[in-house]
């Protein structure tokens, strides 16, 4: 028993390693974007957001996109309104004669996917041919669509995931998770470099209208509350796997907040765990299920070693070889958001994410979890 355990931690810990080299090959391989700004664009522009219960800060978002430097006369935002019990339909309507026009959801069914909903039906309604969708609680520089509009203009690109952080992290829990969120980013990002595209995020995704519409939008993954980002990606680089890039330039970066308090944090993460059950590409299904194993052979080595110390050493050395690919992988990552001081808390964090991996990974894809005040599964 102590043989096969421990060559399973071996053969474990160099796949885990194998994977972080991968994933530092894909994130070198993306050429960071400069762009000179230009005198005259040529795309048409529908920035979308779906808000539920959004007034404290929607406002904000509202103006970083009104500020953007980009034509006026090519810039359309719709805001689809999920059905909020609080002012954030009235305050959209308040930006109306700026040019924000608002779509309220009127859904007399129960759905268990309101996002999807509220982005495909903004989306029918859209003018533009190219839909960039971000949240409502999120923030931009002014020139963000200027960064992605240029890179559709000069290349072929169909589907653009662009960067997201989180920013104004207010305690020691907010700022682990700002790491940790780096490394989902930088995930994203690298294996779209190594031409495998696996993930990305809702908050700064940009695709054109007409390749949403040919792969059917949201269709065969709607049952699901989330998905609207990763799920859509892997449908599109299904038909066109080098249609989708990564956009490495800090214009192009949207910000957002950590969760304020472990239970957001773990219905978030359920949240975003429920998503694997739809995975079509099955060596992404085979990358989740080898790293939550990686994360519980090291439990089961701490276990074993509270009554034979030759698996606390095991369990160690799993440890020390996480951090250091990790780290590799992650200072990287962290120099491109100017986030390197959050690195001091990788031994920390490295050490609580294998329980949490563990943990979420049972929970993930079981029964019902709360989001935006509702129970979806």
């Amino acid at each position: 028993m102590a043989t096969i355990l421990s060559s399973a931690a071996i053969l474990f810990t160099v796949l885990y390693v194998l994977l972080f080299l991968f994933l530092i090959r894909g994130w070198l391989r993306i050429k960071p974007n400069f762009y000179a700004v230009k005198t005259a664009y040529q795309t048409k522009v529908t920035v979308l957001i779906a808000a539920r219960n959004e007034e404290s800060g929607i406002h904000k978002t509202i103006e970083d996109i009104l500020a953007q430097h980009y034509p006026k006369a090519l810039l359309e935002v719709i805001i689809a309104d999920d059905h909020s019990t609080d002012r954030t339909a009235e305050i959209i309507l308040s930006y109306a004669d700026r040019g924000v026009k608002l779509l309220q959801l009127k859904e007399d069914r129960a759905l268990n996917s309101y996002k999807k909903k509220a982005i495909s039906e903004a989306i029918r309604l859209s003018t533009g041919d190219l839909m960039v969708a971000t949240d409502a609680d999120c923030r931009m520089g002014a020139h963000w669509l200027e960064a992605i509009v240029t890179k559709f203009e000069e290349s072929d690109v169909l589907m653009l995931s662009s960067p997201v952080a989180f920013f104004e992290d207010k305690n020691l829990f907010e700022s682990m998770q700002a790491l940790e969120f780096s490394a989902f980013i930088g995930l994203g990002a690298a294996t779209i470099g190594n031409g495998k595209a696996s993930t990305c995020n809702g908050a700064n995704l940009a695709y054109k209208k007409s390749v949403f519409n040919e792969v059917g939008g949201f269709k065969g993954i709607d049952d699901l509350a989330s998905g609207d980002d990763e799920l859509l990606l892997q449908k599109i680089a299904a038909k066109y796997p080098q249609g989708i890039k990564f956009l490495k330039q800090r214009d192009a970066i949207v910000y957002t907040h950590a969760k304020p308090n472990w239970e957001e944090f773990k219905q978030q993460r359920r949240r975003w765990a429920s998503k694997s059950v739809k995975y079509k590409d099955k060596s992404i299904v085979a990358l989740s299920v080898g790293f939550w194993l990686f994360n519980v052979l090291i439990l089961i080595n701490l276990a074993t070693g509270i009554f034979n110390p030759y698996f606390l050493k095991v369990a160690g050395l799993q440890l020390l070889f996480k951090i250091l690919a990790e780290g590799i992988f992650l200072f990287l990552v962290a120099v491109f958001f100017k986030r390197r001081k959050l690195l001091f808390l990788l031994p920390l964090g490295s050490l609580l994410h294998v329980f949490y991996v563990v943990y979420i990974g049972i929970i993930g894809n079981k029964g019902t979890y709360e989001w935006k005040g509702r129970k979806v599964h």
